[in-house]
């Protein structure tokens, strides 16, 4: 299956790695770097997104990781030239984006950075259909959301 750069990629050495927490750090670098590339995702990159989630739900810990890259993957299906979800995943892609919206929420009262925060929301939004939140809350930071309101409505309040 093919990655971000449209190459085959295999992610499952760092899931692995992610899995047992020996290298979280360079796992994640691997996998942005490898699943998402200037808007572009592949098979690979929706067939992690189970296994990211699974794997998150284990580990019980906090990781704005799983939401951003969940998030970043979700909304390059919006883009023609990337791949659709393979027939055979789809169930089980649709189930884990639900599955971590619904761990986010819980997740939610015990967040204390707003990286994190912005992650969950987005996955909350794409699993609700309200694409166009998802997307703003992961592809703007804080600081161009509170230009964008300045612009349309003067000062930011």
């Amino acid at each position: 299956m093919n990655g971000g750069y449209r190459v085959p990629y295999d992610a499952r050495t760092a899931l692995r790695k992610l899995e047992a927490g020996s290298a979280d750090s360079e796992a994640w670098d691997e996998l942005w770097q490898e699943l998402h590339h200037q808007g572009d995702v592949g098979e690979a990159s929706y067939a992690a997104v189970p296994h990211l989630v699974r794997i998150h739900r284990q580990k019980g810990a906090l990781d704005w990781n799983t939401y951003a890259m969940v998030a970043t993957i979700e909304l390059a299906r919006d883009t023609e030239s990337n791949p659709k979800v393979p027939a055979w995943l789809e169930i089980e892609y649709e189930a884990s984006i639900a599955e971590l919206a619904q761990l986010g929420l819980a997740e939610l009262p015990n967040v204390d950075n707003k990286e994190t925060v912005r992650g969950i929301l987005a996955v909350v939004a794409l699993w609700k259909g309200a694409r166009t939140y998802g997307r703003l809350l992961i592809e703007f930071s804080e600081d161009e959301i509170v230009e964008l309101e300045t612009e349309a409505f003067g000062e930011a309040g």
